[in-house]
């Protein structure tokens, strides 16, 4: 469905969606480079650390939680006086002006040159039966919002790679037992991540296992319905919770016209961050990348910014001349 481009404008020089590390590194950027530049956002700035419960990874915080990091970058942000405006974005378009159209759910319509792109992603789902029906009844696809709900209880984990690992290890402080289901014969988490899974004492893994089912009542779900790959042999497990990580979905649906991507629907840029639509630049999970952490987030948020700032000026003074040379 086409987004609606007739609610009011608000013009500025750049316009950045999704207040993820990327997205709030980028404003951070551009407030200091004195840009006019809003930040838009459809929840709690932070994005996936909002979701994340301990984070070792980033480089002088040796430990911190999710929640702290993502209020400590929003704070930082707006220290130097970036807007960070509350709206659903409905879908992102460049005009015949060459400027681009942000519209949002709330009627309000964004104007502006250049765009910095970073939406993150959407988790994936298992797309079995039972599955959209136990959803908040046993079926949860973050560990730190729902993890306390299921104290001392069995549960399940999809999943084999570093979110699954991670996300298992931390959901054991609330469950008595917990099964890692994971459709091969090994993990794709890092090395460091399979060490916690292996060695924790409530972990048992289920190996070349898929889901099939999701089963229970009207009080919420009960068992899944498992099938083994090699054997074809199915079975039930019974477990009060299901969490689901296997991988998620960069949105770029926003966009109205063709960017070029990979065959995962991740944007292809450039050692800029540039698409292959001119003024349109993006970082953090919705960039064909090798790895998708906060460090390279917040990375190539800061060349996303930089360059932004230079195709900003240099349209400036080609529009300058543009003018000169005008009858």
């Amino acid at each position: 469905m086409e987004s609606d481009w007739s609610g009011s404008e608000k013009a500025y020089e750049l316009v950045i969606v999704g207040a993820g590390p990327a997205g709030l590194t980028a404003g951070l950027y551009a407030r200091r480079s004195e840009l006019n530049a809003v930040l838009l956002e459809r929840g709690l700035p932070g994005g996936q650390l909002l979701n994340t419960d301990l984070i070792d990874d980033y480089p002088g915080l040796p430990e911190v939680e999710g929640r702290e990091l993502a209020d400590r970058m929003a704070r930082h942000a707006q220290k130097f006086g970036l807007p960070i405006d509350t709206v659903d974005v409905a879908g992102i378009k460049k005009m015949a002006d060459g400027d681009f159209r942000i519209a949002t759910n709330q009627g309000t319509v964004y104007r502006a040159p250049a765009v910095i792109l970073t939406a993150g992603g959407t988790p994936n789902k298992l797309e079995v039966p039972g599955e959209d029906e136990y959803l908040g009844k046993g079926v949860s696809y973050c560990a730190i919002c729902d993890g306390a709900f299921f104290k001392g209880e069995t549960i399940a984990v999809a999943g084999g790679g570093d979110a699954a690992a991670e996300e298992a290890d931390f959901l054991t402080r609330y469950v008595e037992k917990l099964y890692l289901i994971h459709r091969r014969d090994e993990l794709r988490a890092a090395r460091l991540l399979q060490k916690r899974v292996f060695e924790n004492p409530k972990i048992e893994v289920i190996w070349d296992t898929v889901i099939e089912e999701v089963l229970g009542s009207a009080r919420g779900m009960s068992q899944l319905r498992l099938r083994n790959v090699n054997s074809g042999e199915e079975s039930l497990l019974d477990v009060s919770g299901l969490f689901v990580f296997i991988g998620f979905r960069p949105n770029t649906g926003l966009l109205e016209g063709h960017a070029e991507h990979d065959a995962g629907g991740y944007l292809i840029t450039d050692r800029d961050m540039r698409t292959s639509i001119p003024g349109l630049f993006v970082a953090g999970d919705v960039r064909a990348q090798l790895t998708r952490q906060i460090t390279t987030a917040v990375g190539d948020a800061t060349t996303a910014l930089i360059a932004a700032e230079k195709y900003l000026t240099e349209l400036k003074e080609a529009r300058r001349a543009a003018e000169t040379v005008s009858p």
